[in-house]
């Protein structure tokens, strides 16, 4: 994660980055997929995803507040809140509201796994 906040040379321009419509850069990698190459379309779009997973299956894990949905969510997206706000003061990246998008599906993604796993060793007892 700390990759997010400190890589160098990622920003271009003076200005500050951000991108506040809702599905419009994912709606570019999935419309325009051939002006990119393969390894900038899956970092972009699934990495995303898969880098909160593992937020999505340990918070649930390490505290029990998080098995509710909506207090997971919430602790994503504040999260997340931070590192795009960062990424974009700092000038190592850009706020885009399709990060917060994609890592919301990936914790989301984590959360099942984590409900489901939690399902399954309650099975055994």
């Amino acid at each position: 994660m700390l990759n997010l906040l400190f890589v160098r040379n990622r920003y271009f321009g003076d200005g500050f980055a951000y991108n506040l419509v809702p599905f419009e850069t994912i709606k570019r990698y999935v419309l325009h997929r051939d002006a990119f190459n393969l390894d900038t379309w899956i970092k972009n779009l699934f990495g995303n995803v898969v880098l909160f997973v593992p937020i999505g299956i340990f918070f649930p894990l390490l505290n029990v507040k998080f098995i509710s949905f909506w207090r997971l969510t919430a602790a994503c997206l504040a999260v997340m809140l931070t590192v795009e706000t960062l990424q974009m003061l700092l000038r190592v990246g850009s706020f885009d509201i399709d990060d917060l998008i994609l890592n919301t599906a990936g914790a989301w993604i984590g959360w099942l796994l984590a409900r489901w796993k939690l399902a399954q060793s309650n099975k055994l007892n």
